[in-house]
């Protein structure tokens, strides 16, 4: 097999996954087993930056499914003539891997999937402890059926439902460990309720200040699940957790200022975690530039601020945001600058709490959604 061969092959990006320390040799061994391409529909798109891009032909198609690269397997939750954006995903491989070792599963474990989608991560969790173990929960009919061949086709029978997952999974006693490859805004206690004690959650947040990231969350005799950030993630978000749509600025208040705290300073994820505790509600993005990058920062209120490296920073809407952000900062930086490591979660059935070192150092504090307490 040539270099070009084993690049493009299933065994090569296996590989590449084992060389980056992602798999253990059990997990390589369920890994080698599962190709990826068995889970992969005819229509598929590449993620790009700024659109999704369809995927044609033999050798390109054969190049994405082998990459570390989500392959994207739907577009507008299935509708046709709409904008074109991704709604549905087989995920980067090197982040499954990462997933599935935090979910520390063991021999006779069972485990709820939330998001089905192409139904590898149900294969995976299949080969690993058996398909009578294996839950997984998709709410879109049209990826349920498609997953449900596929699995079927590779010979995998898991327990499959259409549905809501957060939702009780009816009739279904707890399970060890659960995983979301959905993006949520807050973990719902629902999950948590499906897990016994001392189970294991696994799931991506989707925070507004810039970043996702993956939790690891240990249920506790109190009915509580609290454990660690993980670091960064990038997920697909659950439907009933999409956010809306961008926030409306007045441009006509843009006024500027000399240029301070440079914007490539915030892109780590330890202060994203950070600042979206202590400004909740503040959206950031960012886009690389030749001096540095340059980042946009909004709020619900209409405060908004774009800064450069090096060039003057312009402000809109009331307050002064940017001066917040600023401030923000260097609170963060007299608390030594703590990694995402340093920062962890707890989920209960009143709301979920973001703290910094220690379970009980909370710095943020947010309620339950009414919606997910019903649930």
């Amino acid at each position: 097999m040539s270099a070009t061969q084993r690049r493009l092959s299933h065994q090569g990006l296996v590989q590449g996954l084992a060389d980056g320390g992602l798999l253990s040799p059990r997990w390589r061994q369920v890994f080698d087993a599962v190709p990826r391409s068995r889970f992969i529909p005819t229509g598929i798109w590449r993620q790009l930056p700024d659109r999704c891009e369809p995927v044609f032909g033999t050798d390109e198609r054969l190049a994405l499914v082998n990459s570390d690269e989500p392959v994207v397997i739907q577009l507008d939750d299935g509708a046709e003539d709409g904008p074109g954006i991704a709604t549905s995903s087989n995920s980067q491989p090197s982040m499954v891997a990462r997933m599935l070792g935090l979910l520390q599963v063991e021999d006779g474990h069972r485990v709820l999937e939330i998001g089905t989608a192409s139904g590898h991560v149900a294969a995976l969790l299949s080969e690993r402890l058996g398909e009578e173990k294996v839950h997984s929960v998709e709410i879109d009919a049209a990826l349920a059926r498609q997953a449900a061949d596929a699995l079927a086709r590779a010979g995998y029978h898991p327990h499959l439902r259409c549905g809501d997952g957060e939702q009780p999974w009816p009739g279904m006693s707890p399970v060890d460990r659960l995983i979301s490859t959905c993006a949520l805004r807050q973990v719902p206690y629902a999950f948590v309720r499906q897990v016994r004690r001392g189970g294991i959650v696994v799931a991506p947040l989707a925070r507004d200040f810039w970043s996702g990231a993956l939790v690891q969350l240990y249920v506790q005799d109190d009915g509580s699940a609290v454990g660690p950030f993980c670091g960064g993630a990038s997920y697909m978000p659950m439907r009933a957790h999409r956010v809306a749509g961008a926030h409306a600025v007045d441009a006509s208040t843009g006024r500027a200022r000399s240029a301070g705290l440079d914007p490539a300073r915030l892109l780590c994820l330890g202060f994203a975690l950070y600042a979206g505790a202590r400004l909740p509600g503040v959206r950031l993005t960012h886009a690389d530039t030749p001096a540095g990058a340059q980042v946009w920062v909004s709020r619900a209120d209409g405060a908004a601020a774009v800064a450069a490296t090096g060039d003057e920073v312009w402000q809109y809407g009331p307050g002064f945001l940017w001066e917040e952000i600023e401030q923000t900062w260097h609170e963060y930086a007299a608390l030594g600058h703590p990694e995402a490591a340093r920062f962890g979660l707890t989920v209960t059935d009143r709301g979920q709490q973001v703290w910094l070192h220690d379970r009980h150092a909370v710095i943020e504090s947010a309620r339950t959604n009414p919606r997910m307490l019903e649930r």
